[in-house]
């Protein structure tokens, strides 16, 4: 759900959605036995509270309408989640879920208590400069890595750049001010 500028978690990604936004927390997998489980890949800090009994997600897959789904048990398996759905009642309906993407509406999360922690939707959009003020692009999205958080910039006329967002090379998040500085190493931001 969050992110501090030491890389730990998988927080929820933003997923612009006309006037407000979404942010993905699981993608459902496949089906899983019978009984309508769907194996569900977390993509959030809070899966007991995203998937706890009576949650309310929005599922959304290419070329169908929006669908809504109500949690009705979570249980861990080999590092996911087996979720039943009150609307998905046998495996057919679960198959007919696969590839899902599990939302929910940004209001829903309520803002981050400490002052050095960010949600990712709050990162995402932010221009990025180094700290004489010269900007070298905007923050497309958080990706998160084995080795921790990586911010992706966008820049203008060049390749996307990877930014480890630690604290050394990202002293400052300026969520008012949108904008992050980044005091990068020599040659990180140079790779074409």
């Amino acid at each position: 759900m969050s992110s501090t500028p030491t890389g730990n978690g998988t927080a929820e990604r933003a997923v612009p959605v006309s006037d407000s936004t979404e942010l993905l927390v699981g993608i459902a997998a496949r089906a899983h036995g019978l009984r309508g489980e769907l194996v569900v890949d977390v993509h959030t800090d809070s899966p007991d509270e995203r998937f706890t009994s009576g949650s309310v997600l929005t599922a959304r897959r290419a070329g169908v309408p929006d669908a809504v789904l109500t949690v009705e048990s979570t249980r861990p398996h080999s590092g996911r989640l087996l979720v039943r759905f009150v609307e998905v009642p046998d495996r057919d309906a679960a198959e007919a879920m696969r590839g899902a993407r599990l939302l929910i509406g940004s209001d829903a999360v309520p803002p981050p208590t400490d002052p050095d922690e960010f949600h990712v939707h709050q990162l995402e959009g932010l221009r990025a400069e180094l700290e004489d003020g010269s900007v070298v692009g905007s923050v497309r999205e958080v990706v998160h890595g084995p080795g921790g958080e990586l911010l992706v910039l966008v820049r203008p006329d060049r390749p996307d750049a990877l930014v480890p967002f630690v604290r050394a090379i990202v002293p400052t998040v300026d969520i008012d001010g949108g904008r992050v500085v980044l005091t990068p190493p020599e040659g990180l931001l140079d790779l074409e």
